[in-house]
């Protein structure tokens, strides 16, 4: 049953009427106007508005340009500075529920607990780039000799600062720098006589942790062998199970600031689907001689809750003359065509974009349409057809590599550009050329996605695995591991997955279904997203109105952050 907003009157009316608000905005707006006594409806339209930003993934709500982001612009919004002005004398403000926060042109209004871990990212930040490092510094040229010259920048400004921001897309070398790094690190403290260092990798996702984990130690591997003797056994982790939570808060752990991460070096990758909480409770759990390694693509999706933490670093660290982003911007990964099509997208350059489209060749394609149906079915059946006969001969690893092979990414999980459709789709395409009907959850080739963290079997969210016979019965392959299907009870179908699942990963050829331009989903970042997920070959599905909104959408949050860390 779908929640509705119970009758409403006076200045909020038109916003529900208008649907600009879920209930829940509402009864929160409503609860603490009521324990305040607030009886000026402005502030309660402020108090929903920032209750709705978080849903979006904005931190605070900017109280001068929310009638031009949220609209539509008849309705009745407050005069701004008015508006601001009853806000700072509301009661609410008095009681610590709201912030506000005013500076170059902006009145930023948050809830407090975010306005409050905001300022703490802030200081915890600015203090760990003040934190003396140690005199010897080892030379660079060994582990990073010619033709590493951008890798070796990037080394030199970590070396320089305990907390360093390194960037770059897909196939730019992070995981490669950051394993010559560490055994750079690892030397250094060598030559001080200290100890072995103790390091940890952490990633938002377990599957994230453990392609960390898995490219460190491959790059390790390459090292000398006195590189690899001075280096850690290396494990990784996700960021809240290596900050240990605790049973009786969700949003609190065994480790901060009274009790400390007892690690030297804190590698994080992946670092734009960290929210702004859980950056709040990582910075206040390192140590203050620790060296903090923050890794990622800020130009990629941020994260599914509130906050744009590694954009915000990027931004506001960036403005300032006393630190240094470590940037990698040479890709190595994609064919040339798939790496100029990204870089037209991350630039905004619309009919750049349509002009690769248009172009075609080995790595990209283009189907121009806005009705996907039929044009997909030989891309997809052959595909699920194949690994659906691996399956049935019980072969894990050819079906295995079938579904490495292609993805089709969608923007929506729900209508019909979305997963649910796509995968009752194929699965329809499928009983149509088998003439074997499918019947239930669970099939011989039926791809899956795990959706949860599960330590005992050692599965991770966003491990992908295909369903096989084996014994006249049914299994499901995860890499090399094989499960009971009935044992794997949060997996959903894959034959299509949304874009947000698919970040940290990568395929052969990738689909991108583009939806229609009216989507609030699609952006500019979507697009990136969804196109640097291939490696080989790229296909996008849909209209040139559909890709011009993409690139002429951004994904904006609201945040101060970055004002914060620029000043």
């Amino acid at each position: 049953m779908t929640a509705t907003v119970a009758p409403v009157a006076g200045l909020l009316e038109p916003f529900v009427a208008a649907d600009v608000f879920e209930p829940a905005d509402i009864h929160v707006a409503r609860r603490l106007t009521t324990l305040a006594k607030e009886a000026d409806e402005r502030v309660a339209l402020a108090v929903a508005l920032a209750v709705r930003a978080l849903r979006g993934g904005s931190v605070c709500v900017d109280l001068r340009s929310v009638a031009e982001q949220v609209g539509p612009a008849e309705l009745p919004w407050p005069e701004p500075a008015a508006w601001v002005q009853a806000v700072r004398a509301s009661p609410l403000a008095d009681g610590h529920v709201l912030r506000v926060f005013s500076e170059s042109g902006t009145d930023l209004v948050y809830l407090d607990r975010y306005w409050r871990e905001e300022q703490q990212v802030r200081d915890d930040v600015l203090t760990l780039l003040t934190s003396a490092l140690p005199a010897a510094t080892p030379s660079l040229e060994r582990l990073f000799p010619a033709g590493r010259e951008e890798q070796r920048r990037a080394a030199e400004v970590a070396l320089s600062q305990s907390l360093t921001v390194l960037t770059g897309g897909p196939g730019t070398g992070k995981t490669t720098t950051v394993a010559r790094l560490l055994a750079l690190l690892a030397e250094q403290a060598a030559l001080a006589g200290q100890p072995p260092l103790r390091i940890a990798l952490a990633a938002p996702t377990g599957k994230a942790a453990a392609r960390l984990l898995e490219a460190v130690r491959q790059e390790v591997a390459k090292l000398d062998a006195a590189d690899r003797a001075r280096l850690p056994e290396l494990s990784a982790s996700t960021v809240h199970r290596l900050l240990r939570p605790r049973p009786d808060n969700s949003s609190r752990f065994r480790h901060h600031r009274e009790n400390r991460l007892p690690h030297d070096v804190i590698v994080v990758d992946e670092t734009s689907m960290v929210s702004l909480t859980l950056m709040a409770r990582l910075l206040e759990a390192v140590r203050p001689d620790s060296r903090l390694l923050l890794v990622g693509d800020p130009d990629q999706l941020a994260s599914v809750e509130a906050g744009a933490v590694l954009a915000d670093l990027v931004d506001g660290l960036g403005g300032r003359t006393d630190v240094t982003i470590a940037a990698l911007q040479t890709s190595h990964r994609f064919g040339e065509n798939i790496g100029a099509l990204a870089t037209a997208i991350r630039d905004g350059d619309a009919d750049r974009v349509l002009d690769l489209l248009r172009a075609g060749g080995r790595n990209i394609e283009w189907l121009d349409t806005d009705d996907p149906g039929e044009r997909l079915r030989p891309v997809l059946l052959p595909h699920a057809r194949r690994m659906r006969e691996a399956a049935v001969l019980g072969d894990a690893e050819s079906a295995l590599a079938v579904l490495d092979g292609h993805r089709l990414l969608c923007a929506h999980r729900r209508g019909p550009y979305g997963v649910r459709y796509w995968n009752r789709q194929v699965e329809r395409w499928l009983t149509d050329a088998t003439g074997e009907p499918i019947w239930s959850d669970w099939y011989a080739g039926r791809p899956v996605l795990v959706t949860a963290n599960d330590y005992g079997l050692g599965l991770y969210n966003g491990d992908t695995g295909v369903t096989v016979v084996r014994e006249e019965s049914l299994s499901v392959a995860v890499g090399a591991q094989l499960f009971a299907a009935g044992r794997l009870a949060e997996v959903e179908t894959m034959h299509a997955m949304t874009i947000h699942k698919s970040q940290g990963s990568q395929a052969d050829e990738v689909t991108v279904l583009m939806p229609p331009q009216e989507s609030r989903l699609l952006t500019r970042e979507l697009f990136y997203t969804a196109v640097t997920r291939a490696k080989d070959r790229v296909r996008v599905v849909g209209p040139e109105s559909s890709v011009r909104a993409a690139i002429g959408r951004r994904a904006i949050r609201a945040s101060g952050l970055a004002r914060r860390l620029s000043t």
